[in-house]
């Protein structure tokens, strides 16, 4: 197996040559056995092991363990503990995906904050069948039944040309020592169903299931390669990047045969699992939305328009200016200064008379009743008739904010139409210039 890796790295996994990596280690035979072969090939590696604290003390020993192998390869060691449980409940999330989102957001941290380029894990081709199975059971598109990725982003698996019986094969004829996880033979855990329940049962069918298998992912593969290339050509009459959202032409969308597929390939990578949602957007009046945890999909017009939720937004709607020099920063950056010069209007700073305002002053979201009374205009104009005849997009009236006086009369549509009733005159002395900084 030794050569036969050699050659694996050589041919698809060069790149590993002349890196600095990092080997995912829990101690089971797996990925011991993946950073043995790493110290024969002389690649230049760490370890780093989670422990989930799942099993008691067995979860020390595992950690006790790679210490050790460390120490035997000389290499180093990166531990770290999680109260995997506890995470799990926070999050309403399964133990196996608590602890899987856990391992992948240290390792990357691992990556970030140190001198390493990949992290490798020690999937195999039995755990490819398991999540092909597992995934088709579940109902999936093309792209679950196409395989554990052998490298994504940063995580390289140059293991999953290899069965677990060469890998426990290489071990044995090694004298390589691994811990054994007893959660593994639970077949409470659907993937412990799988491997111990189906997969000897293909293998009565087909006792070379796992070299057929193989065949049928390359198959996919290829398949899945024409969809991408399909999804792309028409992608580029659909879609259109506008700021920082996509657009997508209802139009467009409505000349294709099947467009649910076409919607399902473009939508699938934003997280979006509700199709018959998506679908009913289509032909969905203005303003309906579909969420997916990441990604917000909006029916605007002939539009549809995609657009990442920003967690870190805040969910107030007002801010209150008590004084009149001061900056804000929040929910935009605002700086209040007094001023003897008179400016003109525009885009990004104006100029009041300060006696006309009534404190406090208040930064809010518009609505559909406000009206401005603009400068070179007479009477008033309601704001939705503003942003029509701007042809604003629904997530451009969105962003839009207000400086209001006490009594609710609007200021400055910030960063758009000034209100013409708080202008000084030419002899105006106590002026107050109000700046967006962008």
């Amino acid at each position: 197996m030794l050569q036969e890796f050699k050659n694996h790295i050589k041919s698809h996994f060069s790149f590993l040559e002349d890196s600095n990596i990092l080997i995912a280690i829990s101690g089971g035979i797996d990925s011991v056995v993946l950073a043995h072969l790493a110290h024969q090939l002389k690649l230049n590696f760490s370890l780093c092991h989670c422990n989930f604290q799942l099993r008691d003390e067995e979860s020390d020993e595992d950690e006790t363990f790679v210490k050790a192998l460390g120490k035997q390869l000389n290499v180093e060691v990166f531990t770290t503990s999680f109260e995997t449980e506890k995470y799990a409940e926070k999050h309403k999330l399964s133990i196996q995906v608590a602890a899987r989102e856990l391992r992948y957001h240290w390792f990357y941290q691992l990556i970030e904050e140190g001198a390493y380029n990949y992290v490798l894990t020690a999937h195999n081709s039995n755990d490819n069948l398991e999540t092909f199975i597992i995934n088709l059971t579940r109902g999936t598109g093309l792209e679950g039944l196409t395989g554990i990725p052998p490298i994504n982003d940063k995580t390289a698996r140059p293991l999953l040309k290899f069965s677990r019986d060469q890998i426990q094969l290489f071990a044995i004829k090694n004298n390589i020592s691994w811990r054994e996880d007893r959660s593994n033979a639970n077949i409470k855990y659907v993937r412990n169903k799988v491997r111990h329940k189906i997969i000897p049962v293909l293998k009565e069918i087909n006792p070379h299931i796992l070299e057929s298998f193989q065949k049928t992912l390359e198959y996919l593969n290829e398949s899945q390669s024409i969809v991408h290339d399909k999804v792309q050509e028409v992608s580029s009459s659909l879609l259109a990047v506008e700021n920082d959202m996509i657009t997508m032409s209802i139009p467009q969308l409505n000349k294709l045969a099947n467009k649910k597929a076409y919607l399902y390939q473009i939508l699938y990578p934003y997280g979006f699992t509700e199709w018959n949602d998506v679908m009913d957007l289509v032909s969905a009046q203005s303003g309906k939305k579909v969420f997916s945890k990441t990604h917000r999909l909006l029916k605007d017009r002939e539009k549809l328009i995609l657009t990442q939720i920003d967690n870190k937004t805040t969910t107030k709607s007002s801010y209150l200016i008590k004084s009149g020099v001061q900056k804000i920063s929040t929910p935009i950056h605002l700086t209040l200064s007094e001023t003897n010069l008179k400016e003109t209007e525009n885009q990004h700073s104006i100029t009041v008379n300060k006696d006309l305002l009534k404190f406090p002053l208040k930064v809010r979201k518009w609505g559909y009743g406000d009206y401005i009374c603009p400068i070179g205009m007479k009477g008033s104009k309601k704001l939705s008739q503003l942003f029509k005849d701007r042809k604003l997009s629904l997530i451009d009236k969105e962003k839009v904010w207000l400086l209001t006086d006490a009594e609710d009369n609007i200021i400055w549509v910030i960063g758009m139409r000034q209100d013409r009733r708080f202008v000084g005159s030419e002899n105006t002395k106590n002026l107050l210039k109000i700046t967006q900084k962008s």
